[in-house]
C-alpha cells in the first residue's frame, strides 16, 4: 500500500467516525464552572421567617419571655438607645477600637505573611514564632496588655491587633504558597523582574486567600472587642451587654447582640465588595 493510499484511507476513516447520525441532538454546554448564583431575596426572607417564628413563640408562651424576650421587646430597647443617644456613644467607642485594631493587625499580617512566603530566610526564622504564638487565646493576654498599655484604649486595641495579626499571616503566606508555580516560571521565561512577578502574579494569585483571611480575622476581632470591653470599658457594645446581663435586662442584652450581628454583617458585606472588585478576573 502506497503512502498516498494510506493517507486517503486514514482521512476517509476519520471522516466516517465524526459524522453524526441523523437523529443526533446537540449537547448543551455545561461548563459553568460551579458559578455562584445570586438569590437576593432568600437571605432577608430567612431572617424574616426566623424572627417571625421567634415572635410568635414568645407571644404564645411557647418561648419563655424571661429566658428569651420577644424581638419586639428587644426592638423597643434598641429604640430607647437611639432616643437617649447612647447608641452612638457605644457604637463610636466600639467602631474606633475595632477599626484601628483590625486595620493595623491586618496590614502587619499581610506584610509579615508576604515576607514569610517570599523569603526562605524569613520563613525559617519567623514561621516557628507564628506557629508558637497563634494557638494562645489572645484574651488571656489582656491583663498583660493592661500592664503594658494601661486600662485605656491601648490595651483593647492591642488585643484586637494581636488577635487579627496571626490568622492574616497564616492566610497570606498560605496564599503565596498556593500560587501556581507554572505561572511564576512563565514570568521568569519572559524576563519579568522579581518585583513584577510579585506584583502581577503572586499577589493577585494570593488575594483570594488573603481576603478569606480578612473574613476570619474580622470575626475574631469582633469577639475580642466584646471580651476586651467587658473587662475594662465604660462605653462600647461589650460594656453595654455586660451591664444588661448584670441587671438581668434580657431585652437590652438581645439588642446588644443584635448590634454585634449587624456589625458583623456590615463587615462581611464590605469584604464581599472588596472581593468583587479585586477578584473580578476570576469571572
Amino acid at each position: 500500500m502506497s503512502l498516498e493510499t494510506a493517507n486517503t484511507l486514514h482521512a476517509t476513516t476519520t471522516q466516517e467516525t465524526v459524522v453524526a447520525p441523523p437523529d443526533a441532538r446537540p449537547v448543551p454546554f455545561r461548563g459553568g464552572g460551579f458559578k455562584v448564583r445570586k438569590y437576593r431575596l432568600i437571605s432577608p426572607l430567612v431572617f424574616v421567617v426566623l424572627i417571625g417564628l421567634w415572635e410568635i413563640g414568645s407571644r404564645t408562651g411557647f418561648i419563655s419571655s424571661i429566658a428569651l424576650p420577644a424581638p419586639s421587646e428587644a426592638f423597643r430597647a434598641f429604640q430607647d438607645l437611639v432616643r437617649t443617644g447612647m447608641l452612638w456613644t457605644h457604637l463610636e467607642a466600639s467602631l474606633y477600637r475595632l477599626s484601628v485594631g483590625w486595620i493595623f493587625g491586618s496590614a502587619l499580617g499581610v506584610a509579615v505573611g508576604l515576607t514569610i512566603g517570599l523569603f526562605s530566610l524569613a520563613r525559617a526564622g519567623m514561621l516557628p514564632i507564628v506557629s508558637a504564638l497563634f494557638p494562645i487565646p489572645k484574651i488571656a493576654l489582656l491583663p498583660l496588655f493592661i500592664v503594658w498599655f494601661g486600662i485605656g484604649e491601648g490595651s483593647k486595641v492591642a488585643t484586637i491587633l494581636f488577635g487579627t495579626f496571626f490568622p492574616t499571616v497564616i492566610a497570606t503566606y498560605g496564599g503565596v504558597d498556593n500560587v501556581d508555580r507554572n505561572l511564576i516560571r512563565m514570568g521568569q521565561s519572559f524576563g519579568l523582574s522579581w518585583f513584577s512577578i510579585v506584583r502581577k502574579i503572586i499577589i493577585p494569585g494570593a488575594l483570594p486567600a488573603i481576603l478569606s483571611g480578612f473574613r476570619i480575622s474580622a470575626s475574631i476581632a469582633i469577639v475580642l472587642l466584646v471580651a476586651a470591653e467587658m473587662i475594662g470599658a465604660q462605653y462600647g457594645i461589650g460594656a453595654y451587654i455586660l451591664m444588661a446581663g448584670a441587671l438581668f435586662a434580657t431585652d437590652q442584652l438581645i439588642a446588644g447582640v443584635a448590634m454585634l450581628s449587624i456589625l458583623g454583617l456590615t463587615v462581611s458585606w464590605l469584604i464581599g465588595k472588596a472581593e468583587q472588585y479585586f477578584l473580578n478576573w476570576r469571572t
